[in-house]
């Protein structure tokens, strides 16, 4: 299991990766200033796919970045 230092390390470095730095802190300020509930946020977000949709989706994403 990693730490949550390591998860949050790993976590802005995605985020820097992909927004780039000042998006990425960005992000983070609206999050903050939000009333955000990750999980309800997951649950709207695959609401209405089958597990076979998800993965496909997955695959192409992770296909798309390499």
């Amino acid at each position: 299991m990693k730490t949550d230092a390591l998860i949050r390390y790993e976590g802005m470095k995605a985020l820097r990766e992909k927004l780039g730095l000042v998006e990425a802190e960005r992000f983070i300020s609206l999050i903050h200033r939000e009333n955000f509930d990750y999980t309800e946020w997951q649950r709207e977000l695959w609401k209405g796919k089958t597990i076979d949709e998800i993965f496909d989706a997955a695959k192409l994403y992770i296909g798309g970045n390499n």
